[in-house]
């Protein structure tokens, strides 16, 4: 028999206020990057609420999730990972700065898009920067393409 082949799922966030948007700095094979807060999918759990957990988890922020920006695969050179990521357009609720960020999580900034293509530091992939210019086109889906159904047949 087979192995099914299984993408990762992954989730992310956009969170832009002023033109400035909050990313995270993690630590990726010993190099620091810049990312949307993002994360796998866990089992039981919907995109949206992934999404909600991910950037509480990396940001210390309470979001609520006002639309789908876009979904996106990638594939690693090697063809050994494929990523599907769901990008969520955030709103921030709240904020604990006390709160304890992940343990790859560096720090977090506010950058605008111009500052964050002029950084030493890269984006963690070419998705970060695609999200952001798929935001600032306009893009915008409906929460209720998504479904979550906790049966399985």
């Amino acid at each position: 028999m087979s192995t099914i082949w299984k993408p990762h799922v992954v989730v992310a966030t956009v969170l832009e206020e002023d033109n400035k948007y909050l990313l995270v700095e993690e630590s990726v094979d010993e190099k620091r990057v810049l990312n949307q807060p993002a994360g796998h999918l866990e089992p039981g759990e919907s995109l949206k609420d992934a999404a909600i957990r991910e950037t509480l988890e990396e940001t210390g922020r309470v979001v609520s999730i006002d639309y789908l920006i876009g979904i996106y695969l990638m594939c690693s050179e090697d063809f050994q990972n494929t990523f599907l990521r769901f990008c969520f357009k955030g709103k921030i609720l709240s904020y604990d700065e006390d709160h304890k960020l992940d343990d790859d999580i560096i720090r977090t900034h506010w950058m605008s898009k111009k500052n964050l293509t002029q950084q030493q530091k890269k984006p963690r992939s070419s998705l970060v920067m695609k999200a952001i210019q798929d935001y600032e086109k306009g893009n915008k889906y409906s929460l209720t393409l998504l479904h979550t159904d906790h049966y399985y047949v």
